[in-house]
């Protein structure tokens, strides 16, 4: 594995970056409470973790099948960061903590989670893109790496997401009443996908 701060870096700001799955955990912990809360960031991660699976085992068959193709992939992966950096950067949408209050039903919470991550291929194809551009061509353990590479992601995605969720409350009021941070953070992590990006495709060779 190769530029493990740099991985480590591009996490943490793709995790606190509002989007669907923060949006869920946090819906989920003001609405329902703390458990459903935690819950739910375990039922996100548990479709992580299914999609850094696949991403390491389908990677890996390519790169036994053709290094090339494994180049492509990974070019291909820098330039649809950039993509999605600049949609981010881009985009004009609040962030909306809408739910109702209703029983607590801590199954649901974890199983919506789960299929919400397993059946977006959107998901797919961002581990796809995302990982392999940590792992170096001519390793012997590829397929190992990226799924190291995976869980770790999803440890620190579970961790702050349980965090999120236990004060979903406090958290939630805070970002109505300054709406304009999501925003600020939203801008800066597309800004470091669209470098991590345009670094990945240049220094490829």
């Amino acid at each position: 594995m190769e530029s493990i701060p740099l991985f480590l870096l591009a996490s943490i700001v793709l995790i606190i970056t509002p989007g669907p799955d923060l949006i869920y955990v946090l819906t989920r912990g003001i609405a329902q409470g703390k458990a459903s809360g935690v819950v739910s960031a375990v039922g996100v991660t548990s479709g992580i973790l299914f999609h850094t699976m696949a991403a390491a085992l389908g990677v890996a068959v390519l790169l036994n099948t053709s290094a090339y193709a494994f180049w492509i992939v990974k070019v291909g992966g820098g330039v649809y960061l950039i993509y999605l950096g600049y949609k981010m950067i881009r985009d004009k949408t609040s962030l909306r903590l809408d739910g109702a209050g209703s029983k607590s039903d801590l199954k649901k919470c974890y199983l919506q989670g789960m299929l919400s991550n397993i059946l977006n291929p959107k998901i797919a194809l961002f581990f796809v893109a995302f990982l392999p551009q940590f792992v170096r061509e001519d390793s012997l353990h590829h397929s190992l790496n990226m799924i190291a590479l995976g869980v770790t992601f999803a440890v620190m995605t579970v961790a702050l997401y349980a965090v999120l969720g236990l004060f979903a409350g406090s958290i939630g009021a805070w970002l109505k009443r300054r709406n304009g941070v999501a925003g600020k953070v939203r801008v800066g992590s597309g800004s470091v996908l669209v470098l991590l990006g345009l670094h990945l495709v240049t220094s490829q060779k």
